[in-house]
C-alpha cells in the first residue's frame, strides 16, 4: 500500500489526517506508533521525527497534518 499513516490513538491531527484521506477516498495503512515500538522506530528513521503524525505516500514523507503536501503528494498515486 503506497499510503501509511504513523499514528497514536489519542492525536488530534492523526485523527484529521485519515479522515482527510477517507474524504479524498485514498486507501491508507495506519500504524499506531504508541503500541509497536518497532514501527516508532521505523517512523523516526524516515522522518527525523519523534512527532506524530507521519505520513509516507509512496515515499514522500509528511510530518504534521498539511493538507497542500498531502493532495500534492497523492497527485503522483
Amino acid at each position: 500500500m503506497p499510503v501509511t499513516v504513523y499514528s497514536t490513538k489519542t492525536c488530534p491531527w492523526c485523527k484529521k489526517t485519515k479522515e482527510f484521506l477517507r474524504e479524498h477516498k485514498v486507501k491508507f495503512k495506519s500504524i499506531d506508533v504508541g503500541s509497536n515500538e518497532k514501527a516508532a522506530r521505523t517512523m523516526i528513521k524516515k522522518s527525523g521525527q519523534t512527532g506524530v503524525p507521519v505520513t509516507d505516500v509512496n515515499g514522500t514523507i509528511i510530518v504534521g497534518f498539511d493538507e497542500a503536501k498531502l493532495k500534492k503528494a497523492l497527485r503522483g498515486l
